[in-house]
């Protein structure tokens, strides 16, 4: 704010309106305390860079959103995705009631269940995480509708980048490569030795028949414990996470945000990384990522916010992400494509799965019949 139009703002409110006097002190009051609560507003949203930004969609809802990728305005999309998106392909969720992975971890005698993530934790006692990768280790879930539709904007040229916090590696199963990937909270992909003097890498079959095995995975360099390469509780974030996300959020035009509850951090403030006037779509069972107390009291930013008088860009549509996602693809004209896509790539996917087994049968047969053959001759 210049020194000129804050001086006249000082002096336009040191100036009596005689006309509009009330004898009633309170009036007086509120007026005053009206004026400095949108001083305050004016100075911290100036300051912090949080005024409001036009308003790009018609309608705050996803009729609204599809109708602006239709605009041809929205040509840099950016997906933030949770483990909600593939829940329905049968790996849970870490938060949700009963069903979610921290109310089911009981069996494995943890202090307490973020335990299972916590990198010191895991050093001094790694079974339950190795027991725990065996019923989660990718390869035995197929992607959801919601990866699809994913992989969809990325082959329509609409998908700069999808910010994942999921290690199921889904994503890629879908077929986004790692140029369009982000795995916030690392990946099953590789795995490396926990020893800083080490480090040596490992490739993600010699860990997957380590954990298949019951074997605890150790260095073959030095005896350390070998570690997948996701972030623990008490590690840091993947480098290419900072640097990426200062390219790509400043000139993002859409943020879609699905099946997350937004409250690990730093991953969760991403959403105010995009400019004022991005709209933010958020798909998931419920809203999330709202407004913090502190920046809603003074009437701006600082989360989402869909339901306030002064809400402008954020659309919330509650559901399955992956009904979320056909709903959008519908209104987008994609829906018979997404279905056909899904078909297609589950179908390839069974195929691979199948000539897999038939190879893993057939040398087991032939080892079988090998070690016939030796007891035959020995007697």
């Amino acid at each position: 704010m210049s020194e000129e139009v804050y001086k006249r703002a000082e002096e336009e409110a040191d100036t009596p309106d005689l006309e509009g006097q009330s004898d009633d002190s309170s009036d007086e009051g509120d007026a005053s305390g009206d004026t400095e609560m949108d001083f305050l507003r004016s100075l911290f949203s100036r300051t912090l860079g949080l005024s409001p930004g036009d308003k790009v969609l018609d309608e705050l809802t996803l009729d609204g959103v599809a109708r602006y990728i239709l605009s041809g305005k929205c040509k840099n999309i950016i997906c933030m995705v949770g483990a909600g998106i593939s829940t329905s392909a049968g790996i849970p969720d870490f938060r949700s009631p009963g069903t979610g992975l921290y109310d089911n971890l009981q069996k494995f005698n943890l202090p307490y269940p973020e335990a299972i993530f916590q990198i010191d934790y895991f050093k001094k006692h790694p079974e339950p995480f190795f027991a725990l990768a065996r019923e989660l280790y990718p390869g035995q879930f197929k992607p959801t509708v919601c990866h699809y539709f994913i992989r969809m904007l990325k082959d329509k040229g609409l998908l700069t980048r999808c910010y994942s916090q999921n290690i199921d590696t889904l994503e890629r199963v879908a077929g986004l490569e790692g140029e369009d990937l982000i795995e916030a909270h690392g990946t099953f992909h590789t795995s490396h030795c926990v020893s800083f003097l080490c480090r040596k890498e490992y490739s993600m079959d010699w860990m997957k028949n380590k954990i298949f095995s019951e074997d605890i995975p150790k260095c073959d360099s030095c005896g350390s414990l070998v570690k997948p390469d996701i972030v623990f509780f008490g590690e840091n974030l993947p480098a290419r996470f900072f640097a990426t996300m200062k390219m790509d959020f400043p000139r993002c035009d859409l943020l879609i945000i699905m099946g997350t509850s937004l409250q690990v951090q730093p991953f969760a403030s991403l959403v105010n990384r995009v400019s004022n006037s991005c709209p933010r779509l958020l798909i998931n069972m419920e809203k999330t990522g709202q407004s913090e107390f502190g920046m809603g009291l003074f009437g701006f930013g600082g989360g989402m916010d869909f339901d306030s008088d002064k809400a402008y860009r954020d659309v919330a549509h509650l559901s399955t992400c992956d009904d979320g996602c056909m709903a959008l693809a519908d209104l987008l004209g994609w829906k018979a494509e997404l279905e056909e896509m899904v078909k297609r790539e589950h179908a390839l996917i069974d195929s691979k799965d199948a000539k897999k087994k038939d190879k893993e049968a057939s040398q087991s047969s032939r080892s079988t019949g090998a070690e016939a053959g030796k007891s035959d001759k020995t007697e």
